[in-house]
Order: C-alpha cells, then structure tokens, then sequence
C-alpha cells in the first residue's frame, strides 16, 4: 500500500491576513518553483487538538484550516469555511484533491436541526458500458488504466463548492476561493512528504510534460524547504471566482478537460497511454446530486452519513448494527477487536453485494440499515472462533438468520490519497467533508495551463464481476457514479450536535470511522484520543492490517490463537473531527502523527 501522506507544517500566514478581493493574477505570474527556503515567512503551527468559541476547523493541512478560519473570522458559516478550506486543500495537497476530483458534503443545519447531504462523485461518460475495462473478453491491468484518460471521470468537485454555498452557504464562491488563490499565487514550502510523494510518482509523472513542468521544474524532483507556486491554479481559481463553475463545466477550462482525457498530451519516449472518452456533453450534464442522508441509531445517537453512492454511511451503519446488541464498555480488549473485527468482515461482504450508484442500480438502502438485518448478520459472529474469509452477503430485503447467499464479491481497490476536513461556526452549523483525486496524484494527467490533476476516479468500479452469474452493482456504466467508501459523518444526540467526523484511506475510510466511534461512544476515550488510538481494518479479506502498535501488541497473538491473521501497515486513516463543548465552544480534533500530524485551528482559542 502507498504511504500515507505527512502534512506539510511550513505554510503560510498570509493565507489568515488574506484579503477578500484578490487581484487579477497576470500572464506573467511567478515561476512554479525558487529555490528559496522559507522566504522569512512566518509558519502556521500545528495542533492536533483546538479549543475556542467562534467556529472551528480541522484538516490535514494547517495553511488549509487556515483558510478556513479566516472565513469564519469574516463571518462565514461552516459551509462557505469547508469549500475554503477544501479550496487550500487543492493547492496544498494537490496529489490527494482538487477541481480534478470529487467527494461527499454532510452538514448539520442549526436553524432546523436537519443533516443535508451533497454527492459530487465523479460520472462515467455517458458512452460507458460494463466493459469499460475489458478487452478481448478479459480485465485490462490495473497499473494501465490507472494513469490513463480512460480512469478520469467527470469531476464533481467544483459543483459540489458552488451548490453548496448556493444552498446554505453565505458568502458568494469568489470571497470563499480568496485564501486559495493567494495562496496558490505566493506558494507553499515544499517538504520531505511531498517531494517523497512526486519521487513516487515520477516515472508516471514523466509521461506528461505539463505534469512535469507544474510539480517539477526544470525536469527535477523538488527540493525540500524550496517554495512551490501554481500561478496556473491561481488563475484558475481567479476565473471561478468572477465567472463561476460556468467555464468548468461548458466553457474554455471544460474543453481543456476534455482534450486531455481525449487526447493526452505524453512526452517522447512515454510509451501507450490510453485515451478518454469524456466529451463535453458529459461534463454539461454534471450535477452534484442532493439526497437524504444515510442514518441509524446506535446507543441513543442518531449516526448520519452518506448515503449511495458511497458505501461509507451503509457499511458504519450495518458494522454499528451488528455490534449494537453488545455490551462493548465491558467487553476485553480482546473480546472488542475480535468482534469489531468480524463485525467489518460481515458488514464488507454486504456492501460488495449490494451497494452502486443509485440511480443506475436498486440499492437497498434502507434494508442494509435495519436492525432485523444486522441481527441476522450478527449470530454469524462467535467468541471462539473466526470467521473464513471472504464471507458470502446476506439478503436485506429477505434476512435469514445466518444464512448467506451469493458469492463474496472482492473489494475493489481505492486510493489512499484522500482528505477529509471538518468544519463548526458560532453559530451551531456543521460540516463534514470528505474529497479526493483518488490515488495519489490521480491519472497523473495535468490540465495545461490550469494547474490541476485529474482523477483516476473509474478505477474505484468492478473491472469485472467477481461472478458471471451474480450481478454486480459496482460494474461501469453511462453516467454511472462508482462506488465510494467516503464516510463524512455526523452524530447527533437529543436532536443536538455529539460530534463529527471523517477521514481519508480508500476502503479503510469506513473502519477509520466505525473503529474511532466504537473508541469514543463505546469506550469513553475522548474524540482526540479515540481518532488516535491504534487501528485495524478487516475488509473481508483472509488477512486484518493493522498498525505497528497492535501489531506489536501482546493482543495480536491472543487473537491470532484464535485463527484471526494479521498483516502490519504503517498507517490507517488519518481522521479529523469536531464536537460542541455545550457553552458556545468547539472543540476540532486531528491526529497527532498520522501524515505528518493533522491540523486543528478555532477562530478565538481559550486561554484554558
């Protein structure tokens, strides 16, 4: 598995002193790259934990929640403080989001006490069918479509900015998107991460001049403590400001996008590389589609989360289900992986069977949430013994006790190089946002002279069905969303905020959230120590990952004489959070180590 990304710490304080009105950056912008360290610039320190009034914010990013801040000081709301903060994201974690991407917008409404949600995944052009990654009656090898036009869907992430402020945000996308331009215009430092990630890449990277010239000048790696500027992003970001998401979807930057995808524009040397088949038409069409949230009860908490296309609020919600009927508070910490272990195991076969894009495919939603069906599933569980892996799925619509049915359908692979940001105002509202490009660095593929990474979003389809005879609801198809594990998610009790969360991780988004709710509803640990503590992912799979603390834990042989079977992975997620602390505080939370240490920010901090 790629190595999760560090967070870069050396950022910018102008991103806080920002202006709301931006000039017009001109041709003649700054070079991409100095050599210069930090320029004398004051950096934006990271905390992993904030406690304040007047809104909070919590990303991977500290120039990121910056932004955000900034827009809560002008007296923003959550929503315009998220697309703030997700618009830093773009500049300063370009490899994990941005224009090029998509994701999944949950909010809490404080004046009506509703969670409101957006899907802004990526579509498959309309001219998709099921073999979409097949040829000559077989599946086309992963590494070759992955940076390819053929993986690049429709990016959903732009509608998702400008319907969302449309909706229920307060300030218009130009004063939102400030901080980010200027940023993109003045530059961030570039660090040991990042300079890892582009090594990473470069073979692929080097397929495609514009992406050479953008993240390596002059056709070398940067240098760490050098300062990396997108004066192409910046402009970008300038016209989106004036003009709206309108040139992105039917104007000059659609037809960019489309000749990319269509027709990639690859160095000498750079051997095949397969061709989109993307048109204008598909990108017109787009839309962020605006759907009820995914719920379930769990210990008296009204759980929310995002409902198909994702995976993510389906599977939290059956794993939460199945392991309801449990007392965990009292249960070892033996006894509590082994059951949250198999409790993902169950719920991962049922999503691998039955979830797809909605609109395309009759997801059974509400049966796959309902506690008669999570008891069906959860006499499948036994203290003394293990599970064989894959477990077949259940039937929602028809649940028998114990009984399985079709074949297990294998999970299909998703990128790591996601990021999830969280977002409160003063005055009650909520956001939990999850984005991405997919893989780290997407397709690999620049838009010239826009100064973002297209996604390599298709990639998360079935290239094929684990079983002719069983129809699988993740296979491609035109206009079709594919199937995520994105799980923003917010708690409510008594119809009140408890808190919210999310992260980034491909298919181990959804155990990163079940595994920290378990920790803090469950457990009491507090919602910093809860997203900190160390991890496992069970993904119906023969073998569980887990995190070098566990896995040098004596619990690892306890559950290995079991018959459970492990394998070590540096990290697991990298979740961020916020919670209202009942008198007008927020407390925002993110990891402490996980890429790099996360970054938690509120607009006035408490001396205590």
């Amino acid at each position: 598995m790629r190595r999760m990304t560090d967070r870069r710490s050396a950022r910018l304080l102008a991103v806080i002193t920002a202006t709301a009105a931006i000039a017009a950056v001109g041709a003649a912008a700054a070079p991409a790259l100095t050599g210069s360290s930090q320029d004398a610039r004051h950096t934006p320190e990271k905390q992993p934990v904030a406690v304040g009034h007047g809104g909070a914010v919590a990303s991977v990013d500290a120039d990121a929640s910056a932004a955000g801040i900034e827009v809560l000081k002008r007296g923003g709301n959550a929503v315009d403080a998220a697309v703030a903060t997700a618009a830093a994201l773009g500049v300063t974690e370009p490899y994990s989001a941005g224009l090029g991407g998509g994701g999944y917008l949950v909010s809490y409404d404080a004046a009506s006490g509703k969670i409101r949600t957006l899907d802004g995944r990526e579509t498959a052009p309309k001219s998709a069918d099921e073999k979409l990654f097949q040829e000559d009656g077989k599946a086309l090898p992963f590494d070759e479509v992955v940076t390819s036009g053929l993986s690049v869907g429709t990016p959903g992430t732009p509608a998702t900015w400008e319907q969302a402020l449309d909706k229920w945000g307060t300030k218009p996308l130009g004063k939102v998107l400030a901080p980010a331009e200027k940023l993109a215009r003045d530059g961030f430092t570039v660090d040991k991460t990042f300079r890892e990630q582009t090594a990473d890449n470069e073979e692929r990277f080097r397929k495609f001049p514009d992406t050479v010239k953008l993240f390596m000048p002059g056709g070398k790696l940067p240098k760490t403590g050098s300062t990396l500027r997108n004066p192409d992003l910046a402009r970008t970001y300038h016209t989106l400001a004036r003009k709206g998401t309108g040139p992105l979807y039917k104007g000059a930057i659609a037809d960019d996008i489309v000749d990319t995808v269509r027709k990639p524009k690859v160095g000498s040397g750079a051997g095949k590389v397969r061709t989109g088949d993307l048109t204008a038409a598909d990108l017109k069409a787009y839309k962020a589609a605006k759907q009820a949230p995914s719920h379930t009860r769990y210990r008296g908490l009204d759980v929310f989360g995002m409902a198909p296309s994702s995976s993510g609020g389906t599977t939290v919600g059956e794993a939460l289900n199945i392991l309801e009927r449990s007392d965990l508070s009292k249960l070892s910490k033996k006894k509590l992986l082994h059951r949250y272990i198999e409790a993902s195991r169950v719920a991962f076969a049922d999503r691998g069977r039955w979830v797809g894009d909605p609109a395309a495919e009759d997801v059974p939603t509400k049966d796959l949430l309902s506690q008669r069906f999570a008891d069906s599933r959860a006499c499948l569980i036994k203290d003394d013994k293990v599970l064989k892996s894959p477990v077949e799925p259940g039937d929602p619509r028809d649940p028998s006790d114990c009984k399985s049915g079709d074949k297990a359908a294998p999970t299909t692979y998703e990128g790591q190089s996601t990021t999830h940001l969280t977002a409160a105002d003063k005055w009650g509202n909520i956001v939990s946002y999850t984005l991405t490009i997919e893989q780290t660095g997407g397709s690999g593929m620049t838009v010239p002279g826009r100064g973002f990474l297209l996604n390599n979003e298709l990639t998360d389809f079935s290239f094929e069905p684990a079983d002719p005879d069983v129809h699988d609801p993740n296979l491609p198809g035109p206009g079709k969303r594919p199937r995520s594990s994105m799980s923003p998610t917010i708690v409510l009790k008594d119809g009140k905020p408890s808190f919210a969360l999310g992260s980034p991780g491909g298919a181990t988004i959804i155990t990163t959230v079940l595994q920290s709710m378990i920790n803090h509803v469950d457990r009491g640990m507090p919602l910093d120590e809860a997203i900190n503590a160390p991890r496992a992912s069970q993904r119906n799979a023969e073998k569980t990952e887990v995190e070098p603390k566990l896995w040098k834990s004596p619990l690892r042989p306890q559950l290995e004489d079991m018959g459970h079977s492990f394998t070590k992975i540096d990290e697991i997620g990298a979740a961020t959070g916020v919670q209202p602390l009942g008198d007008g505080r927020w407390r925002a939370v993110a990891e402490k180590e996980r890429r790099g240490g996360g970054s938690a920010m509120v607009v006035h901090p408490s001396k205590h």
